[in-house]
């Protein structure tokens, strides 16, 4: 869908008229191409406005076929009040470290991270004989998508001290029997696969209560904020208490990305504000 189209006002009124907050995912169409998409996530406020727009700095493996890269123009940290300082990366770009710090030096406070619902890589055969001599055939192991995602949300929650949300989507039979009408040897993998799995994270990147995993619903989790505080008092990755910014420099380049672009000069954006009372993270756009 179009980021100015009637599928995103109408999310737009549904957060406004419920009082909430929305993180969603999506395919977003470009306006000056009918054959470029980004997978793209928008963060809605409880008034119905767009806080942050961002397209995945880089597609996955397979996911290059269909996906177009994106830009550094959504890398940023929208401070809610009501909900702290929301963040999010999708998918594998949660593996990028310097994406990830370019959150952390915004002071985020919760991260989301959003997952697909099965990550399907290979199907293979195991032969193994008995002592008889006899040969057998198993399957082999599928990649561990819950075991990977979880650890690379942890990792960015405790270094981070934020608070996580690993959401992922569910496939359903429907979206199964899609799939394999469209390819049929399909089903050879996808009846094989683990499906992803929903859960909390705390500020040391330990699990808040029962993953949900295999089914579509909500789940609830109760977060205090103030509990990001303490540990960044022994661990504080971006303070200058823990960071040498006389080594280390980082320039983030946030233009959003474009033919527009081409025919008009854009002005310079401003660089980030000096955290108070600490040295200037080195997060600059250019």
């Amino acid at each position: 869908m179009l980021m100015d189209g009637k599928e995103m006002r109408t999310l737009q009124q549904a957060c406004a008229q419920n009082h909430i907050f929305a993180h969603v995912g999506f395919n977003e169409r470009a306006p000056h191409s009918v054959g470029c998409l980004w997978n793209s996530s928008v963060l809605i406020s409880d008034e119905g406005k767009i806080l942050n727009h961002h397209r995945k700095l880089v597609p996955t493996f397979y996911e290059k076929l269909i996906w177009s890269p994106g830009d550094g123009s959504g890398l940023k940290v929208a401070d809610t009040k009501r909900c702290g300082k929301i963040g999010s990366l999708i998918c594998g770009e949660n593996t990028n470290p310097l994406a990830r710090w370019t959150l952390m030096a915004q002071g985020e406070q919760l991260h989301i991270t959003t997952w697909p619902a099965v990550w399907p890589t290979r199907r293979t055969a195991v032969k193994s004989a008995s002592a008889e001599g006899a040969s057998a055939e198993s399957e082999g192991k599928q990649y561990d998508n819950v075991a990977a995602n979880r650890t690379r949300t942890a990792a960015h929650c405790f270094e981070a001290k934020c608070f996580g949300v690993l959401c992922s989507g569910f496939m359903d039979k429907e979206m199964r029997d899609a799939i394999v009408r469209h390819t049929a040897s399909a089903a050879a993998t996808l009846d094989h696969v683990s499906q992803g799995a929903s859960l909390f994270l705390d500020p040391t990147g330990a699990q808040i209560g029962a993953q949900v995993q295999g089914t579509e619903g909500i789940a609830y989790g109760e977060l205090d904020l103030d509990a990001c505080v303490e540990p960044k008092q022994y661990h504080d990755v971006v303070g200058t208490g823990y960071q040498r910014y006389d080594v280390f420099d980082l320039t983030v380049n946030r233009r959003k990305l474009g033919p527009e672009s081409v025919f008009q000069r854009e002005e310079k954006p401003a660089p980030e504000e000096t955290l108070q009372g600490e040295e200037k993270p080195s997060v600059e756009e250019v």
